[in-house]
């Protein structure tokens, strides 16, 4: 006999599949109740208020791994800015530098432009291909040849004045040994007195020599050497140098004077090229020849 307000052993409720419709049911009522009235956000506010503090606990890893992340990235992105400033920095100077060097060639050029108009032969302008590594010969290497019409014994000038002799020729390129090559000389005179002389290379790098002077000669410190036109090939009145010094040797009664060349061929890379008439000019391996066993 059951006693009475106990249960019974194997009594059951509602079925699953009921249970399931009646949430679903109770969900839908909720949904619809809080789209159309505000009556469950104090309940939210609560449920959300005491649910916080473990959110936090749970975002916890999340946030610190995000912070470090973010801390990385952003010594990454100050190490790359600082190399991006560095480079700009670099290229900044490189191009200033380039800057001030056309503007440098520039000027040269038209004072090269100033010089031809002077002159009555025709010219050739004329770059600096390259300098030949050779420490007894004083040379450069141009950009042009014999199809621009440069031949040997040329002159080269700039506007300083004589910068020395075309002495090879190729096609494509031109050879020129510089006014104080020890291997070169030119007949000049004084700008002063017109005293007619040869000024030769000296074996001191960037100085001119006039020799074998009488002891009496009137050339004197600060008097200007130019062309003179003897020869053919310079055409007079091209500045050559200036006169630092004269030297008298009282053993032999001659006196040497030393010149310094008005042309700067170690500061520019364009010069131009006399087009004078050389048809007399010997052939340039005698000239070489010449040069090499004065």
């Amino acid at each position: 006999m059951r006693e009475p307000g106990k249960l019974t052993l194997f009594k059951t409720g509602p079925s699953v599949e009921v249970r399931a419709v009646l949430l679903i049911m109770v969900c839908l009522v909720l949904v619809v109740v809080d789209a159309h009235w505000a009556v469950f956000s104090s309940a939210r506010r609560a449920v959300a208020v005491a649910i916080y503090p473990f959110e936090r606990v749970v975002l916890a890893p999340r946030d610190a791994l995000e912070y470090f992340d973010s801390w990385s990235h952003a010594a990454t992105l100050a190490r790359d800015e600082q190399d991006a400033l560095r480079r700009q920095r670099i290229e900044m100077a490189q191009i200033a530098t380039h800057a001030a060097q056309l503007a440098t060639e520039n000027e040269q050029l038209r004072r090269l432009l100033n010089v031809s108009e002077k002159i009555s032969q025709k010219s050739v302008a004329v770059e600096v291909f390259y300098v030949p590594p050779d420490a007894f010969n004083h040379r450069l290497i141009f950009n042009k040849g014999s199809r621009a019409g440069i031949k040997p014994g040329m002159p080269v000038i700039d506007e300083g004045g004589v910068v020395g002799q075309i002495i090879r020729v190729t096609p494509f390129t031109s050879e020129a040994a510089l006014l104080f090559d020890d291997r070169m000389s030119i007949p000049v005179q004084v700008l002063r007195n017109g005293l007619r002389l040869i000024a030769f290379g000296s074996d001191e790098v960037g100085k001119l020599e006039v020799r074998y002077l009488s002891g009496n000669v009137d050339i004197k410190p600060g008097d200007t050497l130019v062309t003179s036109g003897i020869g053919g090939l310079f055409p007079a009145g091209l500045p050559v140098g200036r006169v630092e010094k004269v030297d008298h040797d009282p053993g032999t009664g001659f006196a040497m004077a030393i010149a310094d060349p008005l042309s700067h061929p170690e500061r520019y890379r364009h010069f131009l090229v006399l087009q004078v008439d050389v048809s007399d000019v010997p052939d340039p391996k005698e000239i070489e020849r010449e040069l090499a066993h004065p």
